[in-house]
Formats: structure tokens, sequence, C-alpha cells
């Protein structure tokens, strides 16, 4: 049985995932975590077609939907867990300054992307929706243990209404 190579599909952050990395590490097999969760949503998107569609059909906003995706991948779920792990109240407050920057520039996606409706993806949830949207309650949660609002209805009303 080969012992790398091993493609493990799932999320770091998952108390089901670090179960296997547990066991494979134990076995002393080399592998490679792959969460490519948001390339799974595009494939359902094109793989099924009916209901709605998930991606905006032009590709000039298909292309900004993936940004933006990416944009909460990369920069704000990583901010999220240095939150957590900062040490002292000079490196949590650097973090909050990174945090509130990046929930700025996602409020001002919002109003650009939403075009005056409910959600990123028009009248519909959409892709980028699904992507930050399903953070919320770790974002909720984060505030709640930092006794603060990163969601904050004066600064980034469409993000927090």
């Amino acid at each position: 049985m080969a012992t790398s190579g091993v493609k493990l599909l799932g999320a770091r952050q998952s108390p089901f995932m670090t179960r296997v990395m547990m066991a494979l590490e134990m076995k002393s097999i080399d592998y490679e975590v792959i969460c490519e969760f948001l390339i799974i949503v595009q494939y359902i998107d094109d793989a099924w077609t009916n209901g709605p569609s998930i991606l905006p059909p032009h590709p000039h906003d298909r292309a900004t939907a993936r940004f933006w995706a990416a944009f909460v991948d990369d920069k704000l779920v990583p901010l999220l867990g240095q939150l957590r792990e900062a040490e002292g109240e000079d490196a949590k407050e650097l973090v909050f300054k990174k945090l509130f920057e990046a929930f700025m520039w996602l409020e001002e996606a919002f109003i650009n992307c939403s075009k005056g409706k409910a959600f990123f993806g028009g009248d519909s949830i959409g892709y980028l929706d699904i992507a930050l949207g399903s953070f919320v309650g770790y974002i909720r949660v984060t505030e709640m243990m930092n006794e603060t609002k990163l969601l904050d209805e004066t600064k980034t009303p469409s993000l927090a209404g």
C-alpha cells in the first residue's frame, strides 16, 4: 500500500478531519490536504442546471464573485484564525484592524455586486453569499468571545443587516 501521495479532501479545522490526519500521521503516511470547497460549489452549479444559478451569468460578474470569494478564503478566514491565536492586547488590536479593513472591503463589494438587492448575488443567494455566509456563525462567536462587533451596523450596514 502507498505511503505517499495521499490526497485528503476536507478542512483542517474539522475535528473529523483531525481524526483522519492523526491516523495518517501515526502510520507515517505523507499526505496533502486539499480543501477546495468553492471549486466544488462551482462544479455543482455547472453540473446541475436545475434550480437557480449560483454564479452570475455574465463573465465579468462571475470573475468578480470568484475574486471576492477567494478574498474571504485567503484573507478573511486566516485573520479570524490569527485573532484566536493572538497573544496580548497589541497583537489582537493589530488583527482587529486588519479584520475591520477586510470587512470594509467586503462592504464595498456588497454594494457593487448586489446592485441594491438583498444578496451579493442580487435577488437570490449566490456564490459569494455562500462563501461569506457559511462563516457568519463563526464570525458571531468571534464577536462574542472578544466582546466586539466585526459586522457593525454603522460601519458595515449592508453586511450587518
